[in-house]
Formats: C-alpha cells, sequence, structure tokens
C-alpha cells in the first residue's frame, strides 16, 4: 500500500478517536516515506492525545528538522512540551510558530500561557547566593570556564543555545548551531564531563564544558555535526534519570522504574523537577479507564482500543489491514482469515459505500 493511502486511513482513524491505530498506520506510512515532515507532525497529534508526550516531542522535532517552514510542528512540539512542563522549550517553539503564521492566534494565546507558568515557576526559586567560581572541585581536570559546581562561567550570553533529552540508556544534548564545519568542531568525553569547542575562523571561540549530572561511557559516546545543529549522545553510565543536564550538590539521582513489559519509554527533563511517584499515578489512571462507565459510540470505541492494545502481532496485523482495506467499515482480529485476501467494505442495512476524496 501508498504511503498516500496509508495517510489517508490514518487520518480516518484519528478523526474516529482510534489513535493508537493512527499511529501504527503512521509509522508504516513514515517507513516508506522516512523525509514526509507532514506525517511526523501528524504522528506527534496522534501521540498526544494518547498522552505519549516525549514521543510527540522527538516527531514534531523531526518534523522541523525536515521542514523548518512548518508552523504546525512548532505548536505540536509546544503543546506537548508545556504538557511536560518544559515552559521556556514551548514558548520558543511557539513564537518560531508565529512567526511562520502570523495570523494563526493560538500561538498567541500559548505564548501569554507560558508567560503566566514561567512566572509561577520563577516566583517559586528560592533565592541562592553567589559560590565562588574560581576554584574547580578535587576530582575534576582542570578545564577552563569550569565554576565550583562544574558549570559554564560567562558574563554574557551564549552564543548558542542548548537543550536536551534522555532515555534510559542515553542523554542528548542538542546545540543549535547552523552552517558549522565539521573540522571546526572540538568534542571530548571524559567521566563526567562534556567539552565542546566551536573554532571559527575570525571569531572567539564558543566553549560548552559542563560537568555532568551523572556519570557517563566516553568510549560509546558520540556526535554529529548536522547543518542546522550538532547532536552530541552520552552514553549513561548508571540507569537513573537525570533531572538536569549539570550536576548541582543539591540535586538528587532518581532511579529508573523498572517496566514489567521489558519496554522503557524515554523520560523527558522537567523544568520544575517533583518527586512524584509515576507507577502509582498510572495505575490509578488505569484503574479509573477500566471502571470509566461508557455508552454508544465511546463504548464501542474504547472495547476496540483496549482489544489493540492488548493483541499480539498478527491480531493487530488483522485489525490494521481489514480496517484500512475496508475503508473503515470491518475490524477482523483473524489474521488466518484477513491474512489471505483482500477485505471489501461493509455498508450497514439501508446504506451504501462510499469513496470519500481529500
Amino acid at each position: 500500500m501508498a504511503s498516500s493511502d496509508l495517510e489517508s486511513k490514518a487520518k480516518e482513524a484519528f478523526i474516529d478517536d482510534h489513535f493508537e491505530l493512527a499511529v501504527d498506520l503512521y509509522s508504516q506510512a513514515i517507513a516508506l516515506s522516512p523525509s514526509n515532515a507532514e506525517l511526523f507532525a501528524d504522528r506527534a497529534q496522534a501521540n498526544i492525545k494518547l498522552r505519549n508526550f516525549t514521543e510527540a516531542v522527538a516527531d514534531a522535532n523531526k518534523a522541523i528538522e525536515l521542514d523548518p517552514a512548518m508552523a504546525k510542528a512548532y505548536l505540536r512540539k509546544g503543546t506537548a512540551c508545556i504538557k511536560l512542563e518544559e515552559y521556556q522549550t514551548a514558548k520558543t517553539a511557539f513564537e518560531t510558530g508565529a512567526s511562520l503564521a502570523p495570523g494563526d492566534s493560538r500561538f498567541t494565546n500559548l505564548i501569554k500561557e507560558c508567560d503566566v507558568r514561567i512566572a509561577e515557576e520563577a516566583a517559586e526559586l528560592p533565592k541562592v547566593d553567589n559560590a565562588p567560581t574560581d576554584v574547580a572541585p578535587n576530582n575534576l581536570p582542570s578545564i577552563v570556564g569550569l565554576s565550583s559546581e562544574g558549570t559554564t562561567v560567562s558574563s554574557t550570553k551564549p552564543k548558542y543555545r542548548h537543550e536536551f533529552y534522555q532515555k534510559p540508556e542515553e542523554v542528548v544534548v542538542t546545540i543549535f548551531a547552523k552552517g558549522i564545519p565539521a573540522d571546526s568542531v572540538v568534542v571530548d568525553f571524559g567521566e563526567q564531563i562534556l567539552s565542546v569547542t566551536i573554532d571559527l575562523p575570525g571569531e572567539e571561540a564558543y566553549h560548552f564544558q559542563p560537568r555532568l549530572f551523572g556519570k557517563i561511557i566516553p568510549a560509546k559516546c558520540r556526535y554529529d555535526v548536522m547543518s542546522t545543529k550538532i547532536e552530541i549522545r552520552l552514553a549513561k553510565a548508571d540507569t537513573i534519570t537525570w533531572t538536569s543536564l549539570e550536576f548541582s550538590k543539591d540535586t538528587v539521582a532518581v532511579p529508573k522504574a523498572i517496566v514489567s513489559s521489558g519496554v522503557q519509554k524515554p523520560t523527558y527533563p522537567s523544568s520544575k523537577p517533583k518527586r512524584v511517584d509515576w507507577d502509582k499515578l498510572e495505575a490509578q489512571m488505569k484503574k479509573e479507564e477500566k471502571e470509566e462507565k461508557l455508552d454508544g459510540d465511546a463504548a464501542l470505541n474504547k472495547f476496540f482500543r483496549d482489544i489493540y492494545q492488548d493483541a499480539d502481532e498478527d491480531t493487530r496485523r488483522a485489525m490494521s489491514k481489514s480496517f484500512v482495506e475496508s475503508n473503515g467499515t470491518v475490524l477482523s482480529t483473524n489474521w488466518k482469515e484477513v491474512g489471505v485476501k483482500k477485505v471489501e467494505g461493509s455498508a450497514p442495512d439501508g446504506m451504501e459505500m462510499k469513496k470519500w476524496e481529500y
């Protein structure tokens, strides 16, 4: 099936609130057209509906990488970041989107919301006296620019903006620097040190040398110099959640929760770390969903979503194939039956099949 057909079926599934099926169909379409920014942006929206906010951010970032002028990709990224309480990152995304779509009032309203959230966070932060910054810890190599907490010391605004996100096994640091030749970038890794230098002819060299929140495995770390950014992948030495990129004596490492299915989703750092029992919260939400009493189409949709979520691979394939080939009128779980033939559409009594055009 062509990528465009899968995209159309994914949109139908999304409209019918079959969000997991929509994500699955978008993923199949992306496998056929990996350079289609629209597919990533639309899958981000489906992931937002599923509350998979970290995956939504990753999809939006990929859409932006493929098409930097796509306003809705910035809207999706900002929306997911707000849910993750990354208000500054969300505001930056909304501001870029607003510049691309000046007539869209959604960006203006969301930027105002971010300003309120950022102000609330600033009011909650305690004031800390400045500590001396001319002595490096004894257990660290002497690196110019490190303070006693291992952070970069600079009296001016950094030349390049950076951000990070993390997975259970690695931390990905992105430095947004456009058009930098690879031979002008030097990246070194220490046991708990990252050192980045960008040295362009005729310009003052840029140094980013933080002491990291946790230890890394230098031999497994790597980086790529791209057209718009430098992407650095830090291999964690320990499976813990980093609450910040840089080390601070006041931060506490959070052990990574063990997921019984063996699959762990990447975590996204919060701008306001909270001690939340996510396992307990997730269990409570699932319990409430099971106990929720629905009727009509809502009950039927939930029934099919539950089947798809808990099904094995053959059952999912059967559901996807029957739904797509029948134009959404048949949803079979029998792969032996639908895998050997095309599933024809079946209209309800008193109705006839109609092919929709997009």
